[in-house]
């Protein structure tokens, strides 16, 4: 395998509408509504052939936003810009930005939804 292992991550959302308002304000990109196999669907935007993984926000069966379970780390080039916005949004802030030595910064903020979702900033 030559490229990274994930390629896809879905989010769930309660509110669509509320969770599109959300991301676009905070990170400043539109997000494409969707229907797939049965499910509503906001994806992220993506580029083909692009470095990283890009996805959506799920509503749904099995679908249940969540403080647990995995983290999804959003690439930012300012997290102290995002987090300004993320509270502004009416999200919340549960690690402020904090180093991880060479590799850059990290905070874990809550979405409109009540999922955990981090944040990454390269040095």
């Amino acid at each position: 395998m030559n490229t990274n292992p994930v390629n896809w991550f879905e989010l769930p959302a309660l509110d669509l509408v509320r969770a599109k308002k959300f991301y676009e304000e905070v990170f400043g990109f539109e997000m494409e509504p969707e229907t797939n196999a049965g499910y509503e669907m906001l994806s992220f935007p993506m580029q083909r052939g692009g470095v990283g993984a890009t996805g959506g926000l799920m509503k749904g069966f099995g679908y249940k936003p969540s403080l647990e379970g995995t983290t999804v780390y959003l690439d930012t080039d300012n997290i102290d810009e995002i987090e300004r916005k993320i509270l502004l949004a009416g999200g919340k802030i549960h690690v402020p930005k904090k180093s991880i030595g060479k590799y850059g910064y990290i905070s874990i903020f809550e979405d409109s939804e009540g999922n955990r979702v981090g944040l990454f900033q390269r040095k």
